[in-house]
């Protein structure tokens, strides 16, 4: 097939269905967000659509010029700033976090575009209710600047996973990934915002399967 410049084209796995479960009571959700927040946007959107059944207790950012508490303040959600800057330590800004998202009686918590490594501190707290979305393929290109990577690398295909958090960055039990080829032509920044439109489409899709998975593990 001749893909355009602009193509959304994708194969995401496990399929998107909507209807594949929808728990009675709304999840808690808490966003923790660094940058655009463009993730942020497409689980409250995906909530207003009935496509997400959540509420979002709160938006916990460390960027005070993060464009995401400007979305959360259009939507009249909380959004509380931890400027990493003002901790001495990782284990120290994760325990104002948690004490943060206990404070919003946050059950279920979305990395959605955090630029920080999270420790045992916030792990431990939130033990398989953490979820990251990631700009690649993983196990491929962890780290930071994985569409550079992927463009360095000459791969043909990437895209991006949604996973459970675990200490090792970027690991973690695989929810739900999406493939992007990648164009001949493409840049950073053409390929990273195909797969931003993939990254919106699945996130809210994953957070479901998520909260399927632990009711099937807690046996209710």
């Amino acid at each position: 097939m001749t893909l355009r410049p602009d193509s959304t084209f994708s194969l995401v796995s496990p399929s998107i269905d909507n209807h594949r479960f929808f728990p009675g009571t709304p999840l808690k959700l808490g966003i923790m967000a660094s940058g655009s927040g463009s993730n942020f946007e497409a689980v409250a959107q995906a909530i207003d659509d009935n496509q997400l059944n959540a509420q979002i207790q709160v938006l916990i950012y460390n960027n005070p010029s993060a464009k995401a508490a400007s979305r959360a303040a259009n939507r009249g959600i909380e959004a509380v700033l931890l400027n990493h800057r003002e901790y001495k330590n990782r284990e120290m800004l994760d325990q104002k976090i948690v004490q943060t998202l206990q404070e919003y009686d946050v059950e279920w918590v979305i990395l959605a575009g955090w630029m920080r490594v999270v420790t045992s501190v916030l792990i431990d707290a939130f033990p398989n209710r953490i979820i990251n979305i990631h700009p690649s393929l993983l196990p491929s290109f962890k780290g930071i600047h994985a569409v550079e990577q992927a463009l360095k690398a000459g791969v043909k295909i990437t895209g991006c996973t949604v996973h459970l958090v675990r200490l090792e960055v970027d690991s973690g039990p695989v929810l739900m990934q999406a493939a992007v080829p990648i164009l001949p032509d493409d840049t950073a920044e053409t390929l990273h915002a195909r797969i931003q439109v993939q990254e919106h489409r699945i996130l809210p899709q994953a957070i479901t399967l998520a909260a399927q998975a632990n009711l099937i593990t807690v046996g209710h």
